[in-house]
């Protein structure tokens, strides 16, 4: 795998090459991310009921993607409900968002940072 402006090559083979965007990696993230229980968003982003209206883009606010040799490295800044244990969500989250993206691109994801950037107080529990 190689990093290019284009964006990350998977495979280059007799029939062509494929290549992921880094916003399209970034994308699958925030999505898996904000499907776990407790998270309410991606850090400095909207709340998912306005994402659902306004667009799918906006899920790539708070997540970095690093790409070293042939692996992944995800950096997530997410906003969680009140009331929710922190590390639980956060392994939940890490787990998913690695799922993800190895099974959507079959890159090697070699970690997912977390890092809790607001408590929600309108939601909880």
């Amino acid at each position: 795998m190689a990093e290019n402006r284009n964006g990350i090559r998977l495979k280059t083979d007799a029939m062509g090459e494929v290549q992921v965007a880094d916003e399209v990696i970034a994308i699958i993230a925030g999505l898996a991310a904000t499907e776990v229980e407790g998270v309410t968003s991606m850090y400095g982003n909207i709340t998912k009921d306005l994402v659902s209206r306004l667009g799918i883009k906006n899920l790539s606010k708070g997540v970095r993607i690093s790409v070293d040799e042939d692996k992944v490295s995800v950096d997530l800044a997410l906003n969680l409900a009140y009331g929710y244990t922190i590390p639980e969500v956060s392994k939940n989250v890490q787990e998913k968002v690695k799922a993800a993206i190895e099974n959507m691109t079959g890159l090697e994801v070699s970690g997912v940072n977390i890092r809790i950037a607001e408590v929600d107080m309108k939601q909880s529990v």
